[in-house]
């Protein structure tokens, strides 16, 4: 079966319709040949597309740069099933017309419910969210499982935007958008409101490390059974990130991830700064987990060598230095992209820069604060530039979210959400150190520096 039609990314050009594509997450350039322009501008048009164009269809569906629109007329909510892990407390929100699966995950008082499409299971002892999903996917008859979290809340008709994507048989996982509902604390409220740590965005994408949509959370997934059980299902030793893992093992297989924000799900934020603050931490400790079995999938920055050059010399304060390398980044990638206008490599270069100094700014801050802490206290020409990469980043973001939201604008609210946003990267970072240390293997604080673009593609249809 194939898709109505192809959407493109938003990162998705063709210079002067030629015979060069550049999308995707993380940027991939592709060469046309004739038959692959033709199929490019049925593409761009949203026409019908001409015999035998899989091969490139597939290869920038698996760049992330288009996205397939899916008839409705698929799977039904009758091959779902939904998996909650529940712990002192049965879930709130319920799927109509979908038998849900409740794993009482060792609670002190049983969990019992009076539901007839619930049915309950008991494990003898708590033993962690990934366990208790294992658990209830072994119950699971139907080809797809939706593993939901107790404080999720879902609104009717979650599934259906999920499950088209299902007709691609490739497809073992689909994530909706999960945004943060109100938990207790004004401040925290507003500021997950804004920068929710589950919630990544409105634009739909490929899931895949090192992309735009590098995970995302079990909150609220639905999956094809099969497929997790073909990779071990979720490793019952990792109490934080093993839902990342499980994304991960999945995108090795070869199977193919999406995140649809059409479908939108609301997760309620921890009361209090010092649960939320716990949280944020325990985060963090699944970073060296992580690391340590996804070589090269987690890094704390991954920006262009040339593009840390540059940040580099503005830290030291070399503005004319680093003037001078971000120039010579532009001439190298107009002699390295032949086909590509001069403006085009000019503004992928720069855009390039811009977004390499975003991160640079946030490793700084969230994974690296302990040596900056200690570079800025031994070296005073570096406490400007440390305390503007905690400072700018966060302001320039509440004023950009706060007008997208057509939010009020006040300075106390400013001031809320940067030592919100400080209070949450010091938490998270503070976690990986504590997981860096007691696995002692330093490779989750490791910068990933390479040159853009990774590689040159050449593709036909």
């Amino acid at each position: 079966m194939e898709p109505q039609y192809f959407r493109l990314d938003g990162s998705y050009r063709r210079p002067d319709d030629g015979d060069v594509v550049i999308g995707g997450s993380p940027l991939r350039l592709f060469r046309l040949t004739a038959a692959g322009r033709r199929v490019a501008a049925a593409i761009e048009r949203q026409a019908p597309l001409p015999v035998g164009h899989a091969t490139l269809t597939d290869r920038f569906l698996d760049a992330g740069a288009i996205h397939p629109v899916w008839d409705d007329d698929g799977l039904t909510t009758e091959a779902v099933t939904v998996v909650v892990p529940a712990l002192d407390l049965l879930p709130e929100a319920k799927t109509t017309g979908v038998t849900t699966i409740v794993v009482d995950d060792g609670s002190r008082v049983p969990l019992v419910s009076s539901d007839p499409a619930t049915v309950v299971i008991r494990l003898a002892r708590n033993s962690g969210p990934g366990a208790a999903r294992n658990a209830g996917l072994a119950e699971v008859r139907t080809p797809l499982v939706a593993f939901v979290d107790t404080d999720v809340e879902l609104a009717d008709g979650w599934l259906h935007p999920l499950l088209a994507h299902f007709a691609d048989p490739r497809v073992a996982l689909v994530a909706p958008r999960v945004r943060s509902a109100a938990g207790g604390c004004a401040a925290i409220d507003a500021y997950e409101s804004l920068r929710g740590s589950l919630d990544l965005g409105p634009v739909e994408a490929r899931i895949a490390p090192g992309s735009r949509v590098g995970y995302v959370p079990a909150a609220a997934i639905v999956c094809r059974a099969d497929a997790v059980r073909a990779v071990g299902g979720f490793d019952p030793g990792m109490r934080f990130g093993e839902d990342v893992d499980l994304v991960w093992r999945l995108h090795e297989a070869g199977w193919r991830c999406r995140y649809q924000p059409a479908s939108v799900v609301t997760h309620r934020a921890r009361a209090g700064l010092g649960r939320w603050a716990r949280q944020r931490y325990d985060y963090g400790t699944s970073a060296a987990p992580l690391a340590a079995r996804h070589p090269g999938a987690l890094a704390p920055l991954r920006v262009s060598g040339w593009s840390a050059a540059v940040w580099g010399l503005v830290a030291i304060r070399r503005p004319f230095a680093a003037g001078v390398v971000a120039a010579g980044t532009i001439v190298a990638l107009q002699s390295k992209l032949r086909g590509v206008p001069a403006a085009e490599s000019a503004r992928l270069a720069g855009l390039g820069h811009l977004h390499a100094g975003e991160q640079v700014a946030s490793a700084v801050t969230r994974t690296w604060w302990p040596l900056a802490i200690a570079a800025g206290t031994i070296v005073r020409r570096l406490r400007f530039p440390l305390a503007a990469a905690a400072l700018v980043p966060p302001t320039l973001e509440w004023f950009r979210r706060s007008v997208e939201t057509h939010g009020r604008r006040r300075v106390q609210d400013l001031v809320n959400h940067v030592l919100i946003r400080l209070a949450d990267d010091v938490s998270y970072g503070a976690g990986v150190w504590s997981g860096v240390l007691r696995r002692r293997d330093c490779t989750a604080l490791r910068p990933d520096l390479t040159n853009w673009p990774p590689r040159l593609r050449t593709s036909a249809p």
